[in-house]
């Protein structure tokens, strides 16, 4: 009989200590957050169906559809918090097998030639086409009895006079003027019995979201650099600016000087009193 450990006491120490490593769901919920956006916002500026914004930042990519529909949600959301879908996409292609391989395209083949057979002479269309040339022939002569026939009775009676129609007197095109280009002034010009809210985006680009004053959406997508949005309502105009910093407004035709940093959110109301800050 030994003095020793028991064979459970000579086991090899396993470290179940593992490092720990923020899931994609995760990150995507910590980066909206943290860009001060809701589950709607998102929603709303990704046309991504919240139940699966929900799903994706729970790490349940089941309603997503499939891997291929999946890497593209991970992709807009990631996009629409300010994040680098690049190492996302790479730990999701980790933790589900990778990234799925392209199918390869079909081999081509050649189709098979045919041969034309040769056939001997056609005498029965032979026959037909020197039976039309006797007949034009002949037609050709009468033609040309009848023509020599009219030109004797002309030379005999009196001279046809031929009337010289009248050259047509070519029309002056006036250039046409050109079209005034759009200004930003132009929005002065809005009625006063309602209230006008122009939305540029002359340094960036930005999504955005307009509702009326019965919450009905005017608008809600992505304002690329350039473009612009004009809205007009009765009453009052709500607008959500998903990067405040890269947006110009005129409310009213009258600018709105407020230091706006970038990045920033900003939920604002005009009415027709404005320009104020709702």
């Amino acid at each position: 009989m030994s003095i020793g450990n028991s064979p459970e006491d000579e086991r090899p120490f396993e470290d179940d200590r593992e490092e720990a490593r923020i899931s994609v769901g995760r990150a995507l919920q910590q980066a909206r957050i943290a860009a001060g956006l809701t589950v709607d916002d998102v929603s709303n500026a990704t046309r991504v169906r919240i139940a699966i914004v929900h799903a994706i930042e729970a790490d349940d990519f089941a309603p997503c559809g499939g891997d291929v529909y999946a890497r593209g949600h991970i992709r807009t959301l990631a996009k629409a918090v300010r994040l680098d879908p690049a190492p996302l996409l790479a730990q999701y292609d980790a933790d589900h097998g990778g990234r799925p391989e392209p199918t390869p395209a079909a081999p081509l083949f050649e189709a098979e030639r045919i041969r034309p057979e040769r056939r001997g002479p056609n005498w029965t269309a032979a026959m037909v086409a020197a039976i039309v040339a006797v007949i034009g022939f002949v037609g050709f002569t009468a033609f040309k009895g009848d023509d020599e026939g009219g030109k004797a009775q002309v030379a005999e009676g009196s001279t046809p006079t031929t009337s010289k129609s009248a050259s047509p007197t070519p029309k002056s095109e006036k250039p046409e003027s050109p079209k005034p280009d759009p200004s930003d002034s132009a929005i002065a010009a809005a009625p006063q019995d309602k209230v006008t809210v122009r939305v540029s985006a002359p340094d960036g680009k930005s999504w955005i979201s307009a509702k009326d004053h019965n919450g009905r959406l005017l608008f809600d997508g992505l304002l690329q650099q350039g473009e612009s949005k004009t809205f007009q309502d009765s009453e009052k105009i709500n607008l959500v600016l998903g990067d405040a910093g890269a947006i110009q407004l005129y409310v009213n035709g009258k600018k709105i000087d407020d230091d706006w940093q970038p990045g920033a959110v900003e939920r604002l109301t005009y009415t027709k009193g404005d320009p104020q800050v709702g």
